[in-house]
């Protein structure tokens, strides 16, 4: 089976709920999708960390490094590093952070003594609905100098969010989206 469809078989069994909920952006639905379900095993992991690298190695702008919001993102960046490592083309990660650091440096973006000014990354989300948290994620990366060049989903929507980040002016690529469930 190839990684895509074990992925996605992952996806349906931990993280698919088909269940009236109120979603974050607080609109409702009558599924849910919760990544963290899928992106803290440990083969979900793996998997995302390879399909979301493969992406990232066919990017016509090289990445330089992988970040996102806590707390979704935190298990993805974490597993591109690894995968980009084992490939021998090492990606660092970083964390941005939904409020500052309290204490010590006040800092919004934690992982920024493996970066540089103006290097070129990519945002990750484990899901998107309307693109809210994922535009603070780039607000906050590109206040510290980042230039986000590309925005990667697990799971779009469809609800919103490819349009608000595309008014933004950035396209967000999913490896699923909403067909994939429903």
């Amino acid at each position: 089976m190839n990684e895509r469809k074990r992925l996605l078989e992952i996806l349906r069994e931990k993280s698919f709920e088909r269940r009236e909920v109120t979603l974050s952006a607080g609109g409702k639905s009558d599924f849910y999708i919760d990544g963290k379900q899928t992106t803290l095993d440990a083969e979900g992991a793996y998997l995302v960390g390879r399909l979301i690298y493969e992406i990232i190695k066919e990017s016509s702008t090289a990445i330089e490094a992988v970040g996102g919001l806590t707390l979704g993102a935190d298990p993805m960046v974490t597993a591109v590093a690894l995968i980009s490592h084992q490939e021998g083309n090492p990606i660092p990660a970083f964390i941005v952070r939904k409020e500052p650091k309290k204490h010590g440096t006040s800092a919004w973006i934690e992982g920024s003594k493996n970066l540089k000014r103006g290097v070129k990354v990519a945002i990750l989300e484990d899901v998107v609905t309307t693109g809210g948290s994922t535009l603070r994620a780039i607000a906050r990366a590109e206040e510290e100098g980042l230039k986000v060049v590309k925005v990667i989903a697990l799971v779009d929507r469809e609800e919103g969010g490819a349009e608000n980040l595309k008014r933004s002016g950035y396209q967000l690529e999913a490896v699923f989206n909403r067909s994939d469930f429903l």
